[in-house]
């Protein structure tokens, strides 16, 4: 038998999406700051993460559910997980914000949910063909089909941040527009780091007694 991966939480998956940087200082540097955005993030999911379970309209939604795949090593937590007549999981991830969203960060939190979706999958032997997330600012949801290239596309997210907190070692800095709304902007300093040719010329000329 296999040896048990080590647990890589469900939240990496969208940090490293949207910045694999992000998600080293996160996961593998422990580092953390708050923001303006995320501070909204956690009012969102205020209700969600209490643990309980309703029923309404003939289904049975559970919030906080914990959710785990043994096969990708992924753990963490469903904010809310409606159960269908059939006991098929229909996983609803909230975030703050509209859903009218940039396509590439909108690609960030279909991974988590589709991620989510995986572990339900293996935890209930039921198919996950869909999910949704609702935005608080819109109250509305975005229903996200979990496509066979959605499905990959988590599979080797996981693979690759194992990879990255195996190797101990933090990606370089990016230094576009995703650093505008990161509340690891100081702490990252991209505009500083990301030009590391520079840095190292200059470091060599430092200690250059011919310059």
């Amino acid at each position: 038998m296999p040896e048990p991966l080590d647990p890589i939480p469900l939240s990496a998956l969208q940090h490293w999406a949207y910045c694999p940087r992000q998600c080293a200082l996160i996961h593998l540097e422990q580092a953390f700051e708050d923001n303006v955005f995320t501070l909204r993030g956690q009012a969102v999911h205020a209700r969600a993460d209490q643990p309980g379970v309703e029923v309404r309209a003939g289904l049975r939604a559970e919030r906080a559910l914990p959710a785990f795949s043994d096969r990708l090593g992924l753990i963490g937590k469903a904010d809310v997980v409606e159960f269908q007549p059939d006991g098929t999981p229909y996983p609803v991830e909230y975030k703050h914000g509209s859903r009218n969203k940039k396509a590439a960060i909108a690609a960030c939190d279909d991974l988590q949910l589709a991620g989510q979706a995986l572990c339900l999958e293996e935890m209930s032997g039921r198919a996950v063909p869909e999910g949704a997330l609702f935005y608080a600012t819109s109250k509305r949801r975005r229903v996200v089909p979990i496509t066979p290239a959605l499905r990959t596309a988590v599979e080797t997210a996981a693979a690759e941040i194992r990879a990255m907190l195996a190797s101990g070692q933090t990606p370089p800095p990016v230094n576009d527009e995703r650093c505008h709304a990161c509340s690891l902007r100081d702490l990252c300093q991209p505009a500083a780091l990301s030009h590391g040719a520079d840095l190292d010329r200059l470091h060599q000329a430092l200690f250059d007694p011919d310059i």
